[in-house]
């Protein structure tokens, strides 16, 4: 199970009044985040979520061409060929800030979950070639894969 119980993104109280889709990252990963993103903090959970929104739909087409590190039902993470935040980052266009910043959230919650798992030197070496993509599920449960 990759969750601990962490808040997640959306799940605190300046997300209530947030539309969009729940950001699949620990409460934890976000305040890091938005310590160290090149955006500002309250810019942060906007783009998560609009992040979010793109890739909620593409889970089985990730699933399908990615190698699927850690999968808890609620979200999976994805490691994917360099470059490919700055070519999702066009294709939502978003600025190069922004998608550094979501770029950085994503690898940072996979780090997260490589030291819940007792995997982090593997996950952190895999880093260094491919990047990090979380998609989360609405409400937390598993999609039916097609």
């Amino acid at each position: 199970m990759i969750g601990d119980g962490a808040p997640r993104g959306g799940d605190g109280p300046e997300d209530a009044d947030s539309e969009g889709p729940t950001v699949p990252l620990d409460g934890d990963v976000l305040l890091y985040a938005g310590a160290t993103a090149s955006v500002a903090p309250g810019e942060l959970g906007p783009l998560l979520r609009r992040v979010q929104a793109a890739l909620g739909g593409r889970i089985d087409r990730y699933r399908r061409a990615y190698e699927c590190v850690a999968d808890d039902g609620a979200r999976a993470v994805f490691l994917c060929p360099e470059g490919h935040w700055a070519e999702l980052g066009a294709e939502l266009e978003l600025t190069d800030k922004e998608a550094e910043a979501a770029e950085r959230a994503h690898a940072q919650q996979l780090r997260r979950i490589g030291t819940e798992q007792g995997r982090r030197g593997e996950l952190e070496t895999a880093l260094e070639i491919r990047e990090a993509v979380v998609i989360g599920r609405d409400g937390g449960a598993k999609a039916q894969e097609q």
